[in-house]
């Protein structure tokens, strides 16, 4: 940091297992991501080259050197893995990662079909060799799944190796976790929460007031995903208490020093929340 600010939140460091800020690529240049590692790369912790874009990415081995450089993890988008499975080529993909020297794995079932024993297996399997971000939640807006299979689904693909369980979100923010309109299911994310560890899962929070609203209700070291690279630093500050959104959710001070902090003005907006 450049100076110094008393009573920020604690946040975790890096290599982290909570607090995790995941960066959606979707298709950056090398030069464009040489520049957002040199912004952003002491606030990312792993980065999603999007859906299939890989596929069509020139230079990839030049860019996965960028990323390597500064030390950020990059896996495959969760759809190539399904566009693979789609065609029986899960022994292919495997040898395309390792090709790569990808040591992350998103495994996912938002768009084709699936069995959960399936699923399991593939990431069992694939556990032994990869870390395994496996997603629950459908990309389809029409298919809502009841919380209760959220929280089976979750706790079975922890038990078969998944070091995060990934709540689907999609780029726009409008489906799984969310309804159409960005509006958190906020019921589902309680009765998630309440039976599933919050640090096991990586919520897909591509809007601001999404991520404002994760924040606000696990704290500054939840996990988030589908960032958008040039959004990376302000969920860091979303995060520390140093935008206008989360400003008094974790500031130190009790309600009294801050009232003879701004004896005029009185409260300038502390909450009984931020203790």
């Amino acid at each position: 940091m450049p100076f110094h600010l008393n009573h920020l939140p604690a946040r975790t460091v890096k290599p982290r297992n909570k607090g995790i800020t995941l960066a959606l690529d979707k298709g950056l240049s090398i030069r464009q991501a040489e520049d957002f590692c040199e912004t952003s790369a002491d606030y990312t912790d792993i980065v999603k080259l999007g859906w299939g874009t890989s596929y069509v990415t020139r230079k990839l081995d030049e860019k996965l050197a960028v990323y390597r450089k500064y030390e950020i993890p990059v896996y495959f988008g969760g759809t190539l893995f399904e566009a693979y499975v789609l065609r029986d080529q899960l022994d292919a993909y495997i040898e395309l990662l390792k090709k790569y020297e990808l040591r992350y794995v998103e495994v996912s079932n938002g768009t084709i079909w699936l069995s959960e024993k399936r699923k399991l297996d593939i990431i069992q399997k694939l556990s032994r060799d990869f870390t395994v971000l496996s997603e629950v939640g459908s990309k389809n807006p029409n298919d809502i799944i009841p919380p209760y299979k959220w929280v089976k689904m979750i706790e079975n693909e922890l038990s078969a190796g998944a070091w995060k369980v990934i709540c689907e979100a999609r780029e726009s923010g409008t489906v799984g976790e969310f309804r159409p309109n960005g509006e958190i299911r906020s019921g589902l994310i309680d009765e998630i929460a309440d039976q599933v560890d919050v640090d096991s899962l990586m919520f897909e929070a591509p809007q601001k007031e999404q991520q404002v609203w994760f924040i606000k209700k696990f704290g500054p070291n939840v996990n988030l995903g589908n960032i958008q690279p040039t959004e990376i630093i302000s969920v860091e500050t979303l995060r520390l208490g140093l935008r206008s959104d989360t400003l008094f959710d974790f500031y130190s001070l009790n309600e009294d020093q801050i009232n003879d902090l701004y004896p005029d003005n009185g409260n300038p907006g502390f909450s009984q929340e931020a203790t």
